[in-house]
């Protein structure tokens, strides 16, 4: 299949830096994927909230060249998923953590300006510099995507909704987002689940905000490696070419090439496989760099029995 025609002519190429290493750290796994080691937890429990005992989906944001004031020069933002969830922040000094719960968590829960949701979760932040604030998305219900702004990092307002399934027909839920600058746009990558299996989509916008147009087949099929389910992606851009990083419902996490113009489908296979304290499940993955060194911050466990860990590049 040629997705060329679904980005409708529109060429989303040449994105530096959503995930480029300054220093190489060993090439072992598929698309000069490092090979990752656990660190340690990202938090410290006891957490002052903590209303499921689970946390899903970390983010993990440089705010030091961006806002004055913050309170670490990295913030993780996180989420319980059961209900109520609720999107966190934790914030540190480095990457390698451990980081420190923000004390007026969450920063956005399930009583929205514009309705009362089951539960709100998998939070996802991209800095826009020509809104100079910082875009938080998010779902709640699953079946909807939505994206508030902020200019400090912790205080999120005009919540909006800009994903649902009734926009790509044939889905029943459109969740997990994440949203990069590719090109001169801002390009999803997504979970939608169609006849009860989870693919990846993906959709694009000039400005982040609204605009946004989606694609109506899928990015990725968990098919092609031999899955029936797929989640949790992340764009990945490495070798002058662009690919996604996502898990799978064995538990390891997988990439594959999408093209700069998100037209291509080549399966590479697992970069990651969990540990033993991962209890049979790392998943959705979120990328960093510090002092030359890649990180990658992770959920490990069972879906609902989840915790947030950090894993360094060696």
């Amino acid at each position: 299949m040629n997705r060329r025609s679904l980005i409708k002519g529109a060429a989303v190429t040449g994105a530096a830096g959503l995930f480029a290493s300054p220093r190489a750290a060993q090439a072992a796994g598929p698309a000069g994927m490092p090979t990752y080691r656990y660190l340690r937890d990202a938090l410290t429990m006891p957490l002052r909230y903590n209303p499921t005992g689970e946390f899903i989906f970390p983010c993990i944001r440089g705010v030091y060249d961006k806002i004055s004031g913050a309170r670490g020069r990295y913030y993780l933002y996180y989420a319980p998923h059961e209900k109520p969830g609720g999107i966190c922040v934790a914030y540190a000094n480095s990457l390698a953590g451990p980081f420190t719960e923000y004390t007026a968590n969450p920063v956005i829960d399930n009583v929205l300006p514009s309705t009362t949701v089951s539960h709100v979760s998998s939070p996802h932040v991209t800095w826009i510099p020509a809104a100079k604030q910082f875009y938080l998305y998010y779902h709640g219900e699953n079946t909807t995507t939505r994206v508030a702004r902020s200019s400090d990092g912790l205080t999120f307002r005009d919540e909006t909704p800009i994903l649902s399934t009734r926009l790509v027909p044939g889905l029943t839920e459109t969740s997990y987002a994440r949203v990069f600058a590719h090109s001169g746009r801002y390009v999803m990558v997504y979970m939608g689940v169609l006849g009860g299996k989870r693919h990846i989509y993906h959709g694009w916008s000039p400005n982040g905000w609204d605009q946004w147009q989606f694609a109506q087949t899928p990015l990725i099929n968990p098919a092609g490696d031999g899955l029936t389910d797929i989640s949790g992606p992340h764009v990945v851009v490495r070798n002058g070419t662009t690919y996604v990083a996502y898990h799978g419902n064995d538990g390891r996490m997988r990439i594959t090439e999408v093209g700069n113009n998100f037209d291509r489908e080549v399966h590479l296979g697992v970069f990651h496989t969990p540990i033993a304290s991962d209890n049979g499940r790392a998943a959705a993955p979120s990328f960093g760099t510090d002092g030359g060194v890649e990180y990658m911050f992770y959920e490990a466990g069972a879906r609902l029995n989840a915790r947030i860990c950090i894993a360094r590049a060696v």
